[in-house]
């Protein structure tokens, strides 16, 4: 309670005036792509029509595979479905979505449960938690819309907030029918910062149609 009745700190004003990374410094964007934003806002927050906005066949492909003494550490890539609704409002660095899979070489039981991480921002690595098979969705958005030689993250549109929220809930849900199809189960989400508020969106966006069959089990948002 104190705490909340204090002012505002000379330390803190200092802090912000220091600070480099600057959020929305263009503004709202151009006119015409919040016009187009809106208009697919209509489609991915219905529950129904969001549901079948990716296809259960939807393509996804493996680059790399690494082998370790425990587990495969694969490397694959998939075109946003994104970019097919909204063409162009995307940047050109973000239209291939990139994850990371690590996979245990032995399994404990006849199970094989999946927990798909959207990691937050510069946060490029997982740590494999309760024995569970991970896939790290890499959203590196923040970084390749200002360039290969950004070294920090923030962005310049208040649209790109949009783009960025609807790109991942549609590329989750391409991974997690590629998941599907692999015969890997029960399926989780979890996420950090940016990434834990999408993964929310997404149970309650496209969780039933999983969830039917008995598929996504557990959304954490950290």
């Amino acid at each position: 309670v104190c705490l909340l009745l204090m002012g505002v700190s000379k330390l803190d004003i200092l802090y912000r005036r220091l600070l480099l990374t600057k959020l929305f410094i263009r503004g709202w964007g151009r006119p015409e792509d919040l016009k187009r934003l809106f208009e697919f806002r209509k489609m991915i927050g219905n529950r129904e029509r969001c549901q079948n906005l990716v296809s259960s066949d939807y393509p996804v492909y493996i680059d790399k595979i690494e082998e370790q003494s425990d587990c495969r550490i694969l490397d694959g890539h998939f075109v946003s479905p994104m970019a097919h609704y909204v063409p162009g409002i995307m940047p050109i660095e973000s239209v291939i979505a990139r994850f990371q899979f690590i996979v245990p070489k032995e399994w404990n039981s006849k199970y094989r449960p999946v927990c798909i991480h959207l990691a937050g921002t510069g946060d490029h690595n997982v740590l494999n938690y309760f024995k569970t098979f991970s896939l790290t969705h890499i959203l590196k958005w923040l970084q390749e819309t200002q360039g290969p030689n950004a070294r920090r993250s923030s962005l310049k549109n208040v649209s790109d907030l949009f783009v960025m929220g609807g790109a991942l809930v549609l590329e989750s849900a391409a991974l997690l029918h590629w998941l599907e199809r692999e015969g890997y189960g029960p399926l989780g989400m979890t996420g950090i910062s940016m990434g834990g508020h999408v993964s929310i969106f997404i149970s309650t966006d496209i969780y039933v149609m999983f969830t039917r069959s008995r598929k996504l089990s557990m959304v954490v948002d950290l």
